[in-house]
């Protein structure tokens, strides 16, 4: 199984809602385009997170120096984005592919991280409430959905029932668990996260 996480916004949880998926399945981490924090990626912070022996967190296709857009950071390191050079890696294992910021956030003056999702992806939408979040949500599970992508949410952050059941009934999209807010997130959290998601990914 192949999964994407998106996010509807950037700082919406996708990182930490990757790293328990990736420890519930006991999958390999890639991460295909990082921009800024070379010192500390999230490759780093997935790999501190899980606890299986397992997961293999594959390279970054790019590496950029500031932590922007995409296309904006490579403009500044002076390389081009080129979709034919981020290879997806090879493994018998499944995969947790995690974007950038949302779908339509850009890579070049073309491509987007939509660009990214294979047909044979599961797709994984981290939403979290903020004023506009119905909206932001509504419009990533749907650009998924008119693609025939398979669409799953995670809730980050607190519980705002009214937002979530809206989201949920006009999407029909699958719940696949709520991350809530947590003091601090250990490998232990994470891995009691992933017992509680396990089987629903496993169904998705």
């Amino acid at each position: 199984m192949k999964l994407f996480i998106t996010g509807i916004s950037t700082e919406v949880g996708k990182t930490m809602a990757s790293a328990i998926v990736t420890e519930a399945l006991n999958a390999d981490y890639w991460k295909p385009v990082q921009a800024g924090d070379l010192d500390y990626t999230d490759s780093h912070k997935v790999k501190e997170l899980i606890s299986n022996s397992k997961s293999v967190i594959h390279e970054n296709s790019y590496a950029l120096n500031t932590p922007m857009s995409p296309h904006a950071a490579a403009d500044i390191d002076g390389v081009k984005i080129e979709l034919d050079k981020i290879q997806e890696p090879r493994t018998e294992n499944h995969l947790v592919i995690e974007g950038a910021g949302g779908l339509l956030v850009p890579l070049n003056d073309n491509d987007t991280i939509f660009d990214l999702i294979k047909p044979e992806y599961k797709v994984v939408v981290v939403s979290r409430h903020y004023l506009g979040s119905i909206n932001h949500s509504l419009l990533t599970i749907n650009a998924l959905q008119a693609e025939g992508l398979n669409v799953g949410i995670i809730f980050s952050g607190d519980e705002h029932p009214t937002t979530e059941q809206i989201i949920l009934k006009k999407t029909g999209a699958a719940l696949l668990g709520r991350i809530n807010e947590e003091q601090c997130f250990t490998p232990a959290i994470v891995k009691k996260y992933a017992e509680v998601f396990r089987e629903k990914l496993l169904q998705f």
